[in-house]
């Protein structure tokens, strides 16, 4: 079937009618001397650095910044906190309680399961194949009137391979559903962006994040890209101050040091490749599967077992072993080059 895309016929009927609340600086967002309007401290706050006003609710400094990065306009951007709010959002604002359903292609990142079942939304499960990518005909199979949303992680997690782009546009051209892209991981590989294909697909939305590449996990900082009108929903649906100041302004620091970044990610993708060659001479490894991400995910004799015995040696990895298709599997994170030669110690000991 060809994709008829109408994004008002996919909203809940409360989120049509939702008049979101408007905050003091929604309301003005001109210049002045005395703000008398937001029941803030007017004597500030008990730090270095005034916190004492409201901060940007669209967060439109940081989105001007991004906007040069990506090669998007500012008003095509959704910043949450973290990625995760973006996922709750799509739930809550598409997605009847009880009534309709999402399509998820495990092993695949657990937070749309999570989501899903949070907002009491069915989850149907398309599995990927042997080598990980989308099975298009499971997909078709699950796709039903109700479904409203698709998640596709690309590189995903846990597997680490990049989903094929000819797959995704299948996808995006034969349901008239929204399609969300989670691209968490795409700094790490061979694959470009979906960002440039938003003006193609109006039923697009791409996650990306600052947590990964960036370094910036801790600011919680996520990003949701689509067309302005989904946007919009998010902005609707959203807590007026989702991103704090101190983040905002944290971040926007960061992202003018794009050089040291693109220099790590380099480091991390050469450090990929030596720590997969290393591992694959391991006794106790079966196989290394390919790696689009910062991470890889290994195949060992004995995951349970490996696992504790890396944690006795305060080595902390993630067993995905009881995840489907990875049975008997390790999800190990590319370290510095130090950590990785520890790491690969640790498992030569064991091996021995």
């Amino acid at each position: 079937m060809d994709c008829m895309f109408d994004l008002n016929n996919l909203l809940r009927d409360n989120i049509k009618r939702l008049v979101p609340y408007s905050s003091a600086r929604d309301e003005f967002k001109g210049e002045a001397s005395v703000f008398l309007d937001a029941n803030e401290n007017s004597f500030g706050s008990p730090l270095p650095v005034a916190y004492h006003r409201y901060p940007d609710p669209l967060q439109w400094k940081v989105k001007y910044r991004l906007a040069e990065i990506k090669g998007v306009p500012p008003q095509n951007i959704f910043l949450g906190n973290g990625s995760d709010e973006a996922i709750d959002v799509l739930f809550r604002a598409f997605c009847r309680p009880g009534i309709d359903n999402v399509v998820l292609c495990p092993p695949t990142y657990g937070m749309y399961e999570v989501s899903a079942n949070i907002n009491d939304v069915t989850i149907r499960k398309a599995t990927l194949t042997a080598d990980f990518q989308l099975d298009l005909e499971a997909i078709e199979a699950a796709i039903d009137g109700n479904t409203k949303l698709i998640f596709i992680c690309s590189p995903n997690n846990p597997t680490a391979n990049a989903i094929r782009k000819e797959d995704i546009e299948m996808v995006l051209n034969n349901f008239d559903g929204i399609v969300v892209v989670d691209e968490a991981y795409i700094n790490f590989s061979k694959q470009k962006t979906l960002i440039q294909e938003l003006t193609e697909y109006p039923n697009l939305v791409i996650l990306q994040t600052l947590s990964k590449a960036w370094g910036l996990a801790a600011l919680r900082i996520g990003m949701a890209f689509a067309g302005e009108d989904i946007i919009n929903v998010f902005n609707k649906v959203k807590p007026p101050y989702n991103i704090n100041q101190a983040s905002q302004e944290l971040a926007l620091e960061a992202l003018g040091n794009i050089d040291q970044v693109n220099a790590w990610i380099k480091e991390t993708v050469q450090e990929r490749d030596k720590l997969e060659a290393a591992l694959q001479t391991l006794p106790i490894v079966e196989k290394v599967y390919p790696s689009d991400a910062n991470f890889l995910l290994v195949k060992t004799t004995d995951a349970n077992g490996i696992y504790n015995r890396l944690v006795e040696q305060g080595i902390i990895v993630r067993n995905r072993s009881k995840v489907e298709l990875c049975a008997g599997c390790l999800r190990i994170t590319v370290g510095t080059p130090a950590e990785n030669v520890e790491l690969l110690n640790a498992l030569k000991s064991i091996a021995a």
